[in-house]
């Protein structure tokens, strides 16, 4: 099933898993019958939940959203490391758990929650002078990544329970986070294991939001299948930035780049829409004038 048409607009995937990100817009390429689409957040092919695709127009939103706050549901294993710090990767250490004080696992999720320096896993996608991490570590190169600033605005356990019978000792915890962009949960799960001196690593990953949008508005993409649509852009626009209306002269200075004197805008990009409710551009306030993040012409 094609489109001859591509509105510009987004969509919120059910990503499935054992699919990666590219994956998904590799298919919502020929759903839509345009190139012109891209994602925002990458999910690991073992997560599953909501993957933000921007189509046409849209595409140039997706840079913006991906700073916002993401929640999570995930399981964290303790009593077993792996390369990958998740259940893709080989066992590297095992420790038994099952010892662990529930008070002792509060006490390293605490630690771990509130703004954070954190070590990204290497077998991620950060470039190291200009080459993937997950290369390097291919290529068996010994490599050191530097920690980076993510702030954990909850990590909250909802159960503790044995694991399989194939991790004997290990506990396994089912977990929510709600945390900024840019935080590895299976970094999460690492460094909560590493902590309390038994290893871990995460076994499952699905996430529930991004910014505004949640698995309440996500389609799977056999839902898609049958009936391709997106969120307009001015509805996606509105939902995810404050909102400016301007009148017709303040959106033909703003279409010509000319900076305008701006109101008390909220801090990060503003919404602007026109007076026949277009979506004109993405702003921001500086030294008391307009600044344009990105236009979007009709």
């Amino acid at each position: 099933m094609t489109r001859t048409t591509a509105p510009s607009g987004l969509v919120v995937v059910d990503k499935p898993g054992g699919l990666t990100s590219h994956g998904v817009v590799s298919r919502m390429r020929r759903l839509a019958g345009t190139r012109r689409v891209g994602h925002a957040g990458t999910l690991d092919p073992m997560a599953t939940g909501v993957l933000i695709i921007g189509v046409e127009k849209a595409t140039r939103l997706l840079g913006h959203l991906a700073l916002t706050e993401k929640e999570y549901v995930a399981t964290v294993r303790l009593g077993q490391s792996t390369v990958t710090d998740d259940a893709e990767g080989e066992v590297t250490s095992s420790a038994d758990a099952s010892g662990v004080a529930r008070d002792r696992i509060d006490a390293g999720i605490a630690a771990l929650t509130g703004p954070i320096q954190q070590v990204p896993s290497k077998v991620s996608a950060i470039k190291v002078n200009g080459v993937r991490s997950y290369t390097r570590v291919r290529e068996g190169e010994e490599f050191e990544l530097a920690a980076r600033p993510v702030t954990v605005s909850s990590f909250t356990v909802q159960d503790v329970r044995p694991a399989p019978a194939d991790a004997p000792g290990a506990v396994d915890l089912d977990v929510t986070v709600v945390c900024s962009s840019g935080t590895y949960i299976r970094a999460l799960a690492r460094d909560l294991g590493a902590g309390l001196g038994v290893g871990g690593h995460l076994t499952a990953l699905r996430r529930t939001r991004v910014g505004p949008y949640g698995l309440d508005g996500a389609r799977t993409l056999e839902q898609l299948e049958e009936s391709f649509a997106v969120l307009p852009i001015e509805d996606a626009a509105a939902a995810a930035f404050p909102r400016w209306d301007v009148d017709a002269e303040q959106a033909r200075l703003l279409a010509n780049g000319v900076r305008i004197k701006a109101p008390a805008l909220a801090a990060g990009p503003t919404a602007v829409f026109g007076p026949d409710g277009r979506f004109l551009a993405l702003v921001e306030e500086k030294d008391g004038q307009v600044k344009i993040v990105a236009v979007f012409p009709e």
